[in-house]
């Protein structure tokens, strides 16, 4: 057993003994499939009729994550926004499009990666998740972890990489270390949004993704 397993059964175990409900009694339901994919389906079946924080009264759609059940590289964003709200998928819209330009620039497709965020629902007005959010929230993120068992997991933007990482540094000091999160490594990078809102930053992100492909090559040997 991995120590990542480990890690994320440990974890539901105390979130059951804390909240008997539905998110932290699917472990073994799940597991009992060896696929990837379906597993991913079951977990996203569960999610979809989540109800364990108040923006389940407020979304129009869930936003489970989207990719290839087997990626090496998994991206995590904040939360969804307006665009992925109505759609129910990660990074859409000019975000979106953007990250897609970004990895087709280090030889890769969306489809060929994973993107999902901390939050399943858009937090009304955009406005930063809460601790009482995230607490509901990141379990899903964990189990998506576990099954997918990527390589190199890429925060996108600060408040992902705070939330994981349950740090207070400027996303200027966060940038070019290697963390790790449940047995993971981990880098940090600039939100797509905020490229597009400030273009200097995107040299910087292009050294990011530079470092990430690096990485990327010595994990898969590709």
């Amino acid at each position: 057993m991995t120590e990542l397993h480990e890690n994320i059964k440990t974890f539901f175990r105390q979130q059951g003994d804390l909240y008997p409900s539905e998110i932290y009694m699917i472990k073994d339901e799940i597991s009992t499939v060896s696929n990837a994919s379906e597993q991913l389906k079951q977990l996203e079946q569960v999610c979809l009729t989540c109800t364990q924080c108040h923006l389940s009264e407020t979304r129009t759609k869930v936003v489970f994550g989207a990719g290839n059940p087997d990626a090496d590289l998994l991206f995590v964003g904040e939360a969804p926004g307006m665009n992925e709200d109505l759609q129910g998928l990660p990074f859409v819209g000019r975000a979106g499009n953007l990250l897609d330009k970004i990895l087709a620039a280090i030889g890769l497709k969306r489809e060929q990666v994973y993107i999902a965020n901390v939050l399943k629902c858009r937090p009304p007005g955009n406005r930063t998740p809460n601790s009482g959010e995230v607490e509901k929230c990141e379990p899903y993120l964990l189990k998506q972890i576990e099954i997918i068992r990527p390589k190199l997991i890429i925060c996108l933007g600060l408040t992902a990489a705070r939330t994981l990482l349950r740090v207070e540094y400027n996303l200027e000091n966060l940038r070019g270390q290697i963390f790790r999160y449940h047995n993971v490594d981990l880098i940090v990078t600039y939100h797509p949004a905020a490229l597009l809102r400030n273009e200097n930053l995107k040299k910087y992100t292009w050294e990011d993704f530079k470092k990430i492909k690096n990485l990327y090559l010595d994990k898969t040997g590709e």
